[in-house]
Formats: C-alpha cells, structure tokens, sequence
C-alpha cells in the first residue's frame, strides 16, 4: 500500500492503465506516437520524500489519464516533451522532461506534508 509520500512521488509522472493503438493524422502530433505503457522510476533528491519508486504509465493521444487514487493532468508533444501534474490529499507535484523512442527523462518538483521534494525520472517503453 502506498502512503502519502510514495503517492506525491508517483504523481510526479502518473498512474495510468490500457494500452492504445498506434497513432495515425493529428493524435500522432499531439504527442500520440508516444501512445502506449511505459515504465517509469521516479528517484528523490531532495527532500522527505519516497527514495525511489516504479511505476507503469499510459499515454492515450498524447495525453495522461489515471486510474490511480489521484487527479492528473498532462501531455505530450509531437517532438516528446512532457508536462504533467497531479494532485492528492493536499498534496501536489509536476513534472516535465522529454520521451525519445522508447526511452525519456526528466526532473518533478512536489510538495508533501513534510514539505518540498524534488529529483528526477527515468521512462522506458514497455
């Protein structure tokens, strides 16, 4: 079971679920050929944080969606950059960074009750 500080390091990226279908037209320059599950390490840096945790990721159309026990909102562009935020509990964190191929990474900066975290992600295609 997750606790407060494990969730403010996975919303750094996201929770998501179902795998999509290749992305053709304009899905594919919002980001959607970035479409699919993607596995994700978040590392903390700085702060009270959880030290390190993985987690599955989906984008659909270039966009995040969770199942998990948060809000998000986020994307991807065309050319792979990546803006997200989540939110639970009071608690909240955003991320940005940039997915190539089948890989990408990037920084997240949150706040938990213990105060501001931040550090870095590292995204695999799976």
């Amino acid at each position: 079971m997750l606790n407060r500080k494990s969730i403010l390091a996975i919303a750094a990226i996201s929770t998501l679920s179902t795998v999509t279908l290749a992305p053709t037209g304009a899905s594919a320059m919002r980001g959607g050929g970035f479409d699919g599950t993607w596995s994700v390490q978040i590392a903390t840096q700085r702060g009270a944080c959880s030290a390190g945790v993985r987690i599955g990721v989906d984008i659909r159309n270039g966009v995040f969606y969770s199942s998990g026990g948060f809000n998000i909102s986020g994307s991807v562009s065309g050319n792979g950059a990546t803006r997200v935020r989540v939110s639970a509990g009071g608690q909240s964190a955003s991320a940005s960074g940039r997915l190539s191929g089948n890989s990408g990474s990037g920084t997240w900066r949150g706040v938990s009750s213990d105060g501001p975290c931040s550090g870095s992600w590292t995204a695999s295609r799976r």
